[in-house]
Order: C-alpha cells, then structure tokens, then sequence
C-alpha cells in the first residue's frame, strides 16, 4: 500500500488530496498544529510544520509521498527537505501569485502599483518575481527554489490561483451566496461583470497530484480549471447551484483598482488567465458544487468573519449593501441577463 504523508492535511486541500488519496486505495497520515476532525480512514498527527526532528520520524522511508499544503518560505523547504531525504517524492503547493507582469508587478503589489498587466496566458515559462523575504509570492519563489535544487527526491511545485473548495477559509464564493440568501433580487458587479481571475478547485490540485506522482508533470506545474469564468459566469454558476436566481448588474467601466462599487474577490482591471500544464477536466460551474454547498451548510452571517477569516480580512465591507443600492443608480448600469 502506498503511503502518504500531507503537512496542513486538515485544511482545504489536505482534505481534498487525503480523500482522493484514500480512494485510490493510499495510506494517509494528515499533520496539523491542532486537532482536527478526521477524515474516515486517515491517521492524524499533531506536529508543527517547522519540527524537523518530528516530521523526519513520522515520513521515515516509506513515505511515498511528501505533500506540504502550507510550505511558505525557505525554512519550510528545508524542513521538507531533511524529512523527504528518502521520500518517493515532495509535492509543495505554491501559487500562481508568483507571476509577475513585464513592469515586474506582482498580485501583491497591487493595490499600490496598480494591477499587473499580463502577457496572457501565464505558463510555466513565464517571468516570475525574484527569490527573497519581503512579500508573499518572493517567499514563494525562495521555497520554490530551494526544494527544486536541494532535495534528494523528486520535486514537483503546483502553482494554482484563486482556489475554491469546501473548508476553505477564503471562500470568495461567499460574495455571491451571501447576498442570495439575504435576497438580493440584483446585484452590481464591477468592470462590467467581465473581470477572469483564473480558477482552480481543489479537486484539480488532488488530480495534479495523483498525475505528479505517475510521472506526468513537469517540475514546476501550474493547475487550473478547465476555463476561466467571467465573475458574471462565477455568478450564474453559484445560482444554479442555490436554485436562487438574481439580476447581475454590469457597472460602467472604471480605471480604478480596487473598484469602489461592486467588488467582488475575483474583481480585477485586466485578466491573470493561466495555461496549465495540469487542466482540470471540470469547468468552475463543474467543480464548485460542493464548495456552495458547504457554504450554505455551515456558514451563516454571524458566524462567517469566523469560518472564512481571510475572506473577512479583505479591506472593505463585503456586504455593503447601501454601496450596492449606490452602484445600480449609476449612469451606463446594464442588466447582464443572457
């Protein structure tokens, strides 16, 4: 039986891989800082990600695949490094925030600098930021790198972009289920509704990984959805879905980043649309299913600044609805119905 060993395997996409993982019949041991409900079948560990010493002892050498969910920087990488040593492979989440436009922008400088504009669509060979310690995606380049030169194994780097899937703590998704079930009959949506943020459901990362592990991935992987949906299309899709239909409003185009009115977290100025060299056979409107319904179940309006913390981290009212009564009294506001 193979085994598997996932550091953060209690998240979104722990879970997402431990499950698929353990249908295909693997050995599955999730780590997590804290307890966590378990997944049927699968062991869990309590150890920090950063205990060399403890998470050498738990892989050992039978450990066929390392996964970090949660690998950051490059002390993360040197951790799985040292405890992959006789590993079958190492597998490290990192994201395509990584990507960074001819000006050298980047996800992360945004809101100071402007969005990045991107020669589309982002591969594997596009420019990315350099290695170093000052923002998210450059942490991610150093982790990237390290593990890709300095590992004994196998490496195989997965880079998806605005991710969805059940238990996730930044379900951009709620934007839309939210204001259907508070609802809103019709709801405004910035540049148009037209804004593609690429997409990429857990699902297609736990297929990525069963595809890394059979040797058919590149080192370096992006991972996506099998399109990129216009926010109207996210809309429509998560209605479907609900079986509540509401108007989408198309806001009149602005220069500004981010939009004052109808701002959804998929709300961009200019397109990050990927080619993958790990594509989902699922659209978005496929694979987002369990995430809405996850969502509808579990989150509610007084409890989801706690479940979805770094959605509630953004820095503006989600849910301003006074703002959306605002929007869809501007001049040039058009109804998106097909």
């Amino acid at each position: 039986m193979r085994q598997a060993v996932i550091v953060g395997g209690t998240g979104q996409i722990g879970q997402a891989v431990g499950q698929s993982l353990l249908r295909e019949g693997w050995r599955v041991t999730a780590l997590s800082r804290s307890p966590a409900a378990l997944m049927r079948d699968c062991n869990h560990v309590e150890v920090d990600a950063r205990d060399t010493q403890k998470l050498t002892a738990i892989v050992g050498d039978r450990t066929d695949l390392l996964l970090s969910c949660v690998a950051f920087d490059e002390r993360d990488a040197e951790c799985l490094i040292q405890a992959g040593r006789a590993a079958g492979r190492i597998v490290a989440i990192s994201s395509a925030s990584v990507y960074c436009d001819n000006d050298g922008r980047t996800l992360d400088e945004a809101f100071e600098c402007g969005f990045p504009v991107f020669e589309l669509p982002l591969n594997e060979q596009s420019p990315t930021v350099a290695p170093g310690s000052k923002t998210y995606s450059t942490r991610k380049v150093a982790m990237e790198n390290k593990l890709l030169t300095g590992a004994s194994c196998p490496v195989t780097i997965l880079r998806p972009c605005a991710i969805h899937g059940p238990q996730s703590k930044h379900a951009r998704e709620w934007w839309f289920v939210k204001r259907l079930l508070d609802g809103r009959a019709v709801i405004p949506l910035a540049y148009q509704g037209r804004s593609r943020f690429q997409t990429t459901s857990v699902f297609a990362i736990a297929d990525a990984i069963l595809k890394a592990m059979a040797g058919k991935l590149p080192a370096v992987a992006n991972v996506s959805d099998a399109d990129s949906p216009a926010v109207s299309e996210i809309g429509r899709a998560i209605m479907n879905v609900m079986g509540v239909q509401a108007e989408l409003m198309g806001l009149p185009e602005t220069a500004s980043y981010p939009p004052e009115l109808g701002a959804t977290p998929w709300s961009i100025p200019s397109p990050m649309i990927c080619s993958a060299a790990a594509t989902a056979a699922m659209t978005y409107a496929q694979s987002v299913e369990p995430t809405v319904r996850w969502l509808v179940n579990t989150v509610d309006s007084n409890n989801w600044r706690e479940y979805l913390p770094q959605l509630a981290a953004y820095p503006r009212d989600h849910f301003d609805y006074r703002s959306d009564e605002d929007a869809l009294r501007l001049q040039g506001t058009k109804s998106l119905a097909d």
